[in-house]
């Protein structure tokens, strides 16, 4: 039954892509809901389904490929999959946005990391160019790049990994969208930085109101960040819950193997 408070409702998603004319489903009819300003992941292995899954919600086909999707993806009502394609170009960036894994393929090399936040802010939230670099600066400082205003001027290379997918999220957050989706954000950065990026998202997602769609293949990734967890295997959902519930007593086996593969730091010295 559809519940009227979600934010998104996804009905019996399917993705099917064609490859030099041979058919291969890849998302098997799933379902799943997410609330307004929740914060929920999506666990498994490479191949599995979930970022396609992500791709489906913005409407954005895997590049190189032809999909067709199936089911029902309601966004406050509408269909996604349904609607026109200028009201879908309308929903990315000011009502849905993404955070993809690799923040050097997904940043314009020619251009400073200012002028293509200050386009999302032009195009989406119809600001004029002076009060767009304002905001682009207040935006590189809430993500935590010190001297803003001097880093505004500097293009992707001059940058690290992290600072990057920092650049990213400042672009993803721009227009406060009510639902983010964060694929693989922290796969090329180190543990250090990666837990930096994590508690960066938590805290825009609750400064902002936004809910957060976490994609990963670490189940260590989603511990304490966020508040229910969606397990993929095959194109499936094999398991769904809690994120404490799922920790303390999976049911599925993958869901088991999984978690067996999160390091654990064990008591040093520990004597019987």
């Amino acid at each position: 039954m559809d519940d009227p408070r979600a934010l998104l409702q996804v009905r019996d998603l399917t993705a099917q892509f064609n490859r030099d004319g041979v058919p291969s489903r890849v998302v098997n009819g799933i379902s799943f809901d997410i609330a307004p300003g929740e914060a929920v992941g999506f666990v498994g292995e490479s191949g599995c389904g979930k970022s396609v899954t992500a791709r489906a919600i913005m409407r954005l086909a895997p590049e190189g490929s032809s999909v067709a999707w199936g089911g029902r993806i309601l966004f406050r009502g509408r269909d996604l999959l349904r609607i026109e394609e200028r009201e879908m170009r309308d929903m990315r960036g000011r009502r849905i946005a993404m955070v993809f894994q690799d923040p050097m393929t997904s940043l314009n090399p020619v251009m400073t990391v200012g002028a293509q936040i200050d386009d999302m802010l032009c195009r989406h939230a119809g600001l004029s160019r002076r009060a767009a670099r304002r905001r682009t600066v207040e935006l590189l400082g809430l993500v935590g790049i010190r001297d803003p205003a001097l880093r505004a001027d500097d293009h992707p290379h001059q940058f690290s990994g992290g600072m990057r997918q920092r650049v990213l999220i400042a672009i993803a957050v721009s227009c406060q969208p009510d639902l983010l989706i964060a694929d693989e954000p922290t796969t090329a950065l180190d543990v250090t930085v990666q837990a930096q990026i994590l508690r960066l998202l938590m805290r825009l997602g609750r400064e902002l109101g936004m809910a957060l769609m976490l994609i990963t293949h670490d189940f260590g990734v989603i511990a304490g960040m966020v508040e229910r967890v969606y397990v993929m295997h095959g194109g499936d959902i094999v398991e769904s819950g809690e994120v404490d519930a799922l920790f303390a007593g999976p049911q599925h086996p993958y869901t088991r193997a999984l978690l067996a593969a999160v390091p654990r730091i064990e008591t040093a010295g520990r004597t019987t």
